[in-house]
C-alpha cells in the first residue's frame, strides 16, 4: 500500500478507471455476443441494427482510450464481414 498522499490518490484514481474500463469492455463483449446470437438465429435485420450500436460503442471506447483505435477498426471490419457472409449464405 502507498504511504505518500499523492500515491494514495493515484491508487484511488486507477481503481476507478479500472472499473470504468472493465465495464466498457464488458458491454462491448456482451453486444458482440448478442450480435452473434442474432446471426445464428438468422435475424439479419436485428443484426444490422445491433451492428450500428456496436460501432458506436467501439468508437466511443476507442476515443476514450479504453481500447486502441486500430482494435476498434479491426473489430468493426470483422463483425461487418461476419454479418455480410452470414446474410449471403
Amino acid at each position: 500500500m502507498p504511504n505518500i498522499q499523492s500515491a494514495k490518490k493515484r491508487l484511488r484514481q486507477s481503481l476507478v478507471r479500472r472499473g470504468r474500463n472493465r465495464a466498457a469492455k464488458s458491454s462491448i463483449k456482451t453486444a458482440i455476443k448478442r450480435l452473434q446470437a442474432s446471426v445464428q438465429a438468422k435475424e439479419f435485420d436485428a443484426a444490422r441494427t445491433q451492428l450500428t450500436s456496436i460501432y458506436k460503442l467501439l468508437d466511443q471506447s476507442a476515443s476514450k482510450g479504453v481500447i486502441h483505435v486500430n482494435k476498434a477498426s479491426r473489430t468493426k471490419s470483422r463483425l461487418s464481414q461476419f454479418v455480410k457472409k452470414a446474410s449471403v449464405a
